[in-house]
C-alpha cells in the first residue's frame, strides 16, 4: 500500500462524517485547511519549517499558560488541539508519514526502562 504523503495524498475525495476516530479523517482536515490557504505556495510561508516552528512555540507557550494559570479544561484541550494540528501539518509540509513513524518509535519506546528523575519519570536512553 503506498503511504499518503502530500496534502494532495490527504485531501478527501468525499464529505468527512466527524469524528470518526479515524487518523485518516484528522490528516484530511489539516490537509484540506493546508489546501484551501495555499500553505504550500512559496510565497505564503505556510510550508516554511523556521515560521511552522516559530509557530509551534507560540502555541506550547498558549498551552502552557493555559495549565499554569488554571484555565479550564477545555481552554486547555484547545490548545493542545492546536498543537496537535500543527504537528500534523508539519507532517504534510515535510512529507512525512507521521502515523507510521508514530508507531515505529512507540515500537522503541515501549522496550525502554523508565527511571526516576528530580523532576519525575522518564523513558529515555539517556545516561546519567
Amino acid at each position: 500500500m503506498d503511504r499518503l504523503l502530500s496534502v494532495e495524498d490527504w485531501l478527501p475525495e468525499e464529505e468527512l462524517d466527524l469524528p470518526d476516530g479515524l487518523w485518516t479523517s484528522m490528516m484530511g482536515r489539516v490537509a484540506i485547511f493546508h489546501n484551501k490557504h495555499e500553505f504550500s505556495k512559496s510565497e505564503h510561508k505556510g510550508h516554511d519549517m523556521g515560521y511552522r516552528i516559530a509557530l509551534t512555540v507560540e502555541e506550547l507557550g498558549e498551552f502552557s499558560a493555559a495549565i499554569t494559570k488554571g484555565k479550564p479544561k477545555n481552554n486547555i484541550s484547545e490548545e493542545l488541539a492546536d498543537l496537535l494540528i500543527l504537528i500534523m501539518g508539519h507532517a504534510l509540509a515535510l512529507e512525512i508519514d507521521l502515523e507510521k513513524e508514530f508507531h515505529d518509535k512507540m515500537s522503541i519506546l515501549s522496550k525502554r526502562k523508565s527511571k526516576i528523575t528530580n523532576l519525575g519519570i522518564r523513558v529515555t536512553d539517556y545516561e546519567n
